[in-house]
């Protein structure tokens, strides 16, 4: 996609006299020459490798009867070993698709060893102190070998050891200290990303946070904490988005995941805010504010910030039918609710249409 884009954009501008196509053609060769550009091949050998880490980890599901107890372990000990020496070979020789594929094959080798002797010996323990242990192993490979890919399994860890912390019933006491550990285990992913440059993965990160602080509030619903989320993510916001900020400058290295993350915890904490409030006025209330948050968002970083902008767009649009259906939609049944859902859905488009005429301005203005 991002590609595409490029190579429109870049032929416009030969089109227009603005580049010279041999310019272009240098600027589009060089972007295909990155590591980091999209292969097909290359997804391709990772799913295959995850496709075989399955059918590992399902064949010791399976338990292995017919084989000793030793010959198991000593077998999937040898294969996470094998693993990684084929795949240091491999990087080593300038083979890195081939090589990121046999590092794959390793960690899910890994995990696959912790559910074998967990099974065979009946270790004491729950799943989340297997994810742990499987995590902990994901991040030394990751950082031997500096692999992003082993990063973003590490990442998806991280994601797996929070939702075993939670059963149908909620948080589980036995483990509920663990519940701490997440934001260390992000701080660990982020620190990865930028070791191994897997920049993408820090989205993983970020959203592990933001699933975190929305476990926490469902756990311990709250007044204060629904305040504390939506001030918290305000003061953050403002300080990544305002250019007088002194945080400003490293904020907008970090690219548009600040202000979007931020932005994000400041709306998830209105609308906490907006579930504990109690009666039509109070309710009311929380959510015309939680409207001018939506505005204000768009009109600071929205001409640059895509992500915001549509965060922005989504949350006001939801917001205003809500508290259509609220209030004049209970009066009025529901053949008036659509009347005037269609009449809110106008309005909110023709003010949309507004919005990014005039956030199309400002852009070129500032360029």
């Amino acid at each position: 996609m991002y590609r595409g884009r490029i190579e429109r954009d870049l032929k416009r501008w030969v089109d227009l006299g603005l580049l010279p196509q041999s310019s272009a053609s240098a600027m589009l060769a060089e972007y295909d020459a990155r590591e980091s550009t999209f292969s097909v091949g290359r997804v391709l050998l990772a799913l295959a490798a995850l496709l075989l880490s399955a059918s590992l980890l399902l064949l010791i599901a399976a338990n292995w009867e017919v084989l000793p107890r030793l010959v198991r372990v000593s077998g999937v000990v040898a294969l996470i070993w094998l693993f990684h020496f084929l795949g240091a070979y491999f990087l080593g020789r300038g083979a890195k698709a081939i090589g990121v594929a046999l590092l794959i094959l390793g960690t899910m080798s890994f995990g696959a060893g912790i559910a074998l002797v967990g099974q065979m010996y009946h270790l004491s323990g729950d799943a989340a102190d297997a994810m742990l242990l499987w995590f902990a192993g994901a991040c030394l490979s990751a950082a031997a070998f500096a692999s992003a890919a082993v990063t973003t399994i590490a990442a998806c860890l991280a994601w797996a050891f929070l939702i075993t912390l939670f059963d149908s019933g909620g948080l589980v006491p036995a483990i509920e200290s663990y519940f701490w550990v997440v934001p260390v285990l992000a701080v660990i992913v982020l620190t990865l990303v930028r070791y191994t440059n897997a920049g993408r993965t820090r989205h993983l990160a970020y959203l592990l946070c933001v699933a975190w602080l929305g476990a926490l509030y469902v756990d311990n619903p709250g007044l204060w904490l629904a305040i504390s989320f939506f001030a918290a993510g305000l003061i953050a916001f403002l300080l990544a988005s305002l250019p007088r900020s002194p945080l400003y400058g490293l904020a907008s290295e970090a690219g548009s995941a600040p202000s979007f993350y931020s932005f994000a915890v400041s709306v998830i904490g209105l609308i906490a805010l907006q579930s504990e409030a109690e009666g039509v006025l109070a309710e009311t209330t929380a959510g015309v504010g939680l409207l001018a948050v939506a505005l204000m968002g768009i009109g600071i970083v929205g001409a640059r910030n895509g992500a915001v902008r549509y965060l922005g767009y989504t949350v006001f649009a939801l917001e205003i039918l809500y508290l259509a259906f609220e209030t004049l939609g209970s009066i009025l049944g529901t053949s008036g609710f659509f009347l005037i859902s269609g009449m809110v859905v106008a309005l909110v488009a023709w003010l949309v249409i507004r919005v990014e005429r005039r956030l199309g301005r400002v852009g070129e203005a500032s360029q």
